[in-house]
C-alpha cells in the first residue's frame, strides 16, 4: 500500500517549517504570506496530500463524526434507519461510522469500545445485548448517545421507542376482525424487549376475544445468528413455517414478528403449494419497501424506520450542540398498512 503523504514531506519540498504547513492546510488565521500559502497549497496538491482527520480530531478534540451500531444491515428496516441518520448528519456537517453487530452482543461491545477510542462525538445504537453495563457506564462517563428501536433499562440518555405491545395487539385484532380465530405466531428469540412486547400484544388480543392460544402454532426460534451471505429472518421464517406445517391442524393466518420473517413465511407456503391468502393469510411487521413489491403484497404494521433515523440523529446533534434537553423519550405509534396478504373469512 502506498504511504500517505505527510506535512513533513510538504514542508521539505516547500522549504518551510511543518508548523507553517499545518497552519496553511488547516486554514488557520495565523499570518502566512500569500506567496508562501500558495506555494504550500500547490505542493500539497502535487503530492496528492490527504488530511489525517483522525489525527486532527485527537489534537483538537473536535470530532465531527458520530457512530451508529445496528444489528444487521441485511434487514431493510435497519438500512432505512441508517439512510435517515445519514441524511440528517450530512446536512448538519457530520460523518457517520456504521457498525453491524451481526446480532452478537460480544461484537456490539467490541464496537462500542472501538468507537469510543476513535473519539466519536456521539452514538446512535439499536442494542441487542441483554447486558448493557458497558453502555450505561459510557453514558455516565459523558458519552452522548440515543437508543432507538430497543429500550435500554436504566438509561439516562435519550431513547426513541415504538409501542410494540400495541402493535402486536393491533395486528392480531386486525386478523380477528377479518374472521380469523386460528392464528399462528412466528418469531426470532424473544430476547429483545421489542419482540417480547409484540408477543404480549398478540396474547392480549387473543384473551380479549376469548380465543385459546394453540401452543403448536407459536413457533419461536431458540437462537439467532447472522451470516454475511444470507438474511437470518428470512431463513428463520421459512424454517418456522416448515415446522408449523407439520401440525395436524393448520392455522388460517400467520403473524410474523417482522417483514423479513413474513417473506420467509410466504416463500415456504408458496413452495408447499399453499395459496396466500386463500388458504393461509400472512401479516408482517415493519412496513419495509419490499412489502409492496412481493406478490401478494404484504399487509403489515407500519414502523416509521426512516423517520426514526432522522429523529434519532437530530436529537443527538441537538444535544451535542446544546440545543436540546439532556434526556428525551419518544414513543412512536403503529398503524395497519392493509394490502393483499390477508383474506376475509366468512363465519
Amino acid at each position: 500500500m502506498k504511504k500517505h503523504v505527510t506535512i513533513y514531506e510538504i514542508a521539505k519540498k516547500a522549504n518551510t517549517s511543518t508548523a507553517t504547513v499545518s497552519r496553511v492546510l488547516s486554514n488557520s488565521d495565523y499570518p502566512v504570506s500569500p506567496e508562501l500559502r500558495t506555494k504550500i497549497q500547490k505542493v500539497a496538491k502535487e503530492l496528492n496530500y490527504i488530511p489525517n482527520m483522525l489525527g486532527r480530531q485527537l489534537k483538537t478534540n473536535n470530532s465531527m463524526t458520530i457512530g451508529v451500531i445496528i444489528p444487521s444491515i441485511t434487514n431493510p428496516f435497519y438500512s432505512s434507519i441508517v439512510l435517515g441518520i445519514e441524511e440528517v448528519a450530512r446536512k448538519r456537517g457530520y460523518h457517520v461510522l456504521l457498525c453491524n453487530s451481526h446480532r452478537s452482543p460480544k461484537l456490539e461491545e467490541s464496537y462500542l469500545n472501538e468507537l469510543v477510542q476513535k473519539q466519536v462525538k456521539g452514538l446512535i445504537i439499536s442494542s441487542i445485548s441483554q447486558n448493557n453495563k458497558l453502555l450505561l457506564q459510557l453514558g455516565k462517563n459523558g458519552l452522548n448517545f440515543v437508543a432507538l428501536d430497543q429500550s435500554v433499562d436504566g438509561l439516562t440518555s435519550s431513547q426513541i421507542h415504538f409501542d410494540y405491545k400495541k402493535a402486536g395487539y393491533l395486528a392480531t385484532s386486525y386478523l380477528i376482525a377479518k374472521g380469523h380465530r386460528d392464528i399462528a405466531f412466528v418469531s426470532s428469540p424473544l430476547s429483545r424487549p421489542s419482540r417480547q412486547k409484540v408477543y404480549e400484544g398478540f396474547q392480549e388480543a387473543l384473551r380479549e376475544h376469548e380465543i385459546d392460544m394453540e401452543e403448536n402454532w407459536v413457533q419461536i426460534s431458540s437462537s439467532e445468528e447472522e451470516h454475511s451471505n444470507e438474511n437470518f429472518e428470512f431463513k428463520n421464517g421459512k424454517l418456522l413455517t416448515s415446522k408449523l406445517l407439520e401440525q395436524d391442524k393448520l392455522p388460517t393466518a400467520i403473524f410474523a414478528c417482522n417483514d423479513m420473517t413474513a417473506f420467509g413465511v410466504m416463500k415456504e407456503l408458496t413452495e408447499k403449494a399453499i395459496k396466500i391468502p386463500d388458504e393461509i393469510s400472512v401479516i408482517g411487521f415493519d412496513n419495509i419497501e419490499f412489502g409492496n413489491i412481493v406478490t401478494p403484497s404484504l399487509t403489515t404494521i407500519n414502523q416509521p424506520d426512516h423517520e426514526m433515523g432522522r429523529l434519532a440523529c437530530n436529537l443527538l446533534l441537538d444535544q451535542l450542540n446544546g440545543e436540546a434537553a439532556e434526556s428525551v423519550d419518544m414513543i412512536l405509534q403503529p398503524k395497519i398498512i392493509e394490502r393483499n396478504s390477508v383474506a376475509v373469512l366468512k363465519n
